[in-house]
């Protein structure tokens, strides 16, 4: 079992905000742990409107990147797109390339092998925009560390415009323009962007200074909302604005290559923040952790459906081999673990590369700690590192950068290499300098719970207000409840095909509200009687042309 970790807000507020807007004080306490007070707050919250995001002009150089473009188009010169193997990079390079295609501006696109090159702007790529009498490159979600290789572009007679989001180093980049908004020298308001974000704002640009109609300009933010939940970037601002028209964009009118994995996963309709993270980003992920990243892109640029669903099917299968190849190294990474460190650290020099992000985000939900998962090959171990909550491991990597090859990333999410004799003493320091730096407190996993709800005013009107706070992500978390002293209709029972859920049915009222709870089932020998406290989020289940409420159960005893 975890900690519930719960916190009341002012009793007088929420009598309040309840009153002006005319909903139930369990609504205006949801509202008010979003920092929503009063009705224009809640009008932005519900709905985010695009006229409140920020000029992209804010940004630093994006009036040099506009003009390179400009350029670029009027010259008739070669511009090669350039982005990461991740959900972010690939949807970023597809965005980048249709805007091109339609501003009739000559392009390639290229994205590095996660084997051979790893992440960033590579020697082999830059080689091959020389090849291919490359005039102008646009990296996305990648090349603010690159200084060695953007100078070799530059030497090479190549411009380079930079979008980027992560942490900038001691340097930035000799570019032809630095577009990201975690630059000191960047007065932009909003810094947590993604690299599509990124990649959008500079797109945006262009329309505005050619006078070209915007609404063209936001048909690409079904990618940016892909990109935001994928990336894990707070869903606050400017992300949640187009986030939220991304997603309607998704229901209304997807891009091709997007509607072709929403039918290949038979869900073509009211699309959710889930539908993309848990079934849209994994397949796209899947292309570079298996095979390679230009799998995706062609799909994603693709403009006929009968193709597009041919590539569907392909990132549907390497998905399927992904889950399969990342279960077989979580179960030997398991065994690794210290159960007296600070950290969780483990190695092979068997475990398929593209995998161990995820493998070490499964780590994380077994055994709370700050984990890295390493794969070694050709002496060389290439690390994936996540964090748990309010702990920043960027940060404890920097301070070993010494031992690092490479790194990069953000606070909750890094990405390392170092040489194979250095990996004693990296593990030594990470868990030194862990063990030094963390709050006991934080290593206790623990569920944040919006509200302690009474199942008897749990009705369809709830539901769909509480539906209208998505999308939900970092920064804006699908609501959180609690109830106690539950009664059981039937025990629980075992479920799914390897019988590692929970199915729970509660009766209330002479009302059945049935749960689910996912990988519980070890919990369930813990459980005594016909009384149960559940820790839950609030979904729908549809059988048999029925739709009903039901819990998605996180935690109960």
């Amino acid at each position: 079992m975890k900690k519930w970790s719960y916190t009341k807000e002012d009793v007088s507020l929420i009598s309040k905000l309840s009153k002006d807007l005319n909903v139930s004080e369990d609504i205006a306490h949801l509202l008010i742990k979003r920092e929503v007070f009063d009705f224009n707050s809640a009008k932005d919250f519900f709905r985010p409107n695009l006229k409140h995001t920020h000029s992209p002009f804010l940004m630093k150089d994006m009036d040099l990147a506009v003009d390179r473009i400009i350029q670029a188009k009027n010259t008739h010169e070669n511009v090669l797109v350039y982005g990461d193997y991740d959900v972010d990079g690939v949807t970023s390079v597809s965005m980048m390339c249709l805007f091109l295609s339609s501003q009739q501006i000559n392009y390639q696109f290229y994205c590095p092998d996660r084997y051979e090159e790893g992440y960033g702007v590579s020697k082999r790529g830059i080689d091959f925009a020389l090849e291919n009498s490359v005039d102008l490159i646009i990296t996305l979600d990648c090349g603010i560390r690159d200084v060695a290789n953007i100078d070799y572009a530059k030497s090479m007679g190549i411009d380079v415009i930079i979008c980027d989001h992560h942490n900038p180093g001691k340097f930035n980049p000799n570019a032809d323009a630095i577009l990201n908004p975690k630059q000191k020298e960047c007065n932009y308001p909003f810094k947590d962007l993604c690299g599509c974000g990124v990649g959008f704002k500079l797109i945006l640009a262009y329309y505005q200074k050619n006078k070209l109609d915007l609404n063209k300009a936001y048909e690409y933010l079904d990618f940016v909302a892909v990109a935001n939940l994928a990336d894990i970037v707070p869903i606050i601002g400017e992300n949640r604005i187009y986030t939220y028209h991304g997603i309607f964009k998704l229901n209304e009118n997807p891009s091709i290559g997007l509607f072709s994995l929403l039918k290949r996963l038979s869900k073509t309709k009211d699309i959710s923040s889930s539908e993309v993270l848990f079934g849209i980003a994994p397949m796209i992920n899947a292309a570079g952790r298996i095979s390679h990243a230009s799998d995706a892109v062609k799909l994603l640029i693709e403009k006929e459906l009968e193709q597009a669903e041919k590539y569907a099917e392909t990132l549907f299968l390497l998905n399927n081999e992904r889950k399969k190849i990342q279960n077989e190294i979580f179960e030997e990474a398991f065994k690794q673990i210290d159960y007296n460190s600070y950290t969780t650290v483990v190695a092979s020099g068997n475990w398929h590369k593209g995998v161990i992000g995820i493998v070490a985000s499964k780590l994380i939900e077994k055994h709370y700690r700050p984990t890295i998962v390493f794969s070694e090959s050709n002496g060389r171990m290439t690390g994936s590192a996540r964090s748990i909550t309010n702990f920043n491991i960027y940060e404890i990597i920097s301070k070993c950068e010494d031992l690092c090859e490479n790194f990069g990333g953000h606070k909750y999410a890094a990405g390392i290499t170092i040489k194979k004799e250095n990996y004693e003493s990296f593990k030594n320091r990470f868990e030194l300098l862990v063990s030094g730096n963390i709050d006991p407190e934080l290593l206790k996993s623990k569920i944040n719970i919006d509200l302690n709800l009474d199942l008897n005013c749990l009705d369809d009107k709830f539901y769909r207000i509480v539906k209208q706070f998505s999308p939900f992500g970092p920064g804006n978390p699908e609501p959180i409840f609690c109830s106690y002293d539950l009664k059981l209709k039937y025990p629980p029972r075992l479920v799914g095909e390897s019988q590692t859920h929970v199915q729970f049915t509660i009766e209330t009222n002479n009302r059945i509200i049935k749960g689910i709870g996912f990988n519980l089932a070890s919990q369930l020998k813990e459980l005594n009687g016909d009384r149960i406290n559940l820790c839950y989020s609030l979904s729908e289940n549809f059988w048999n042309n029925k739709r009903e409420l039901q819990l998605i159960v996180k935690d109960f005893y």
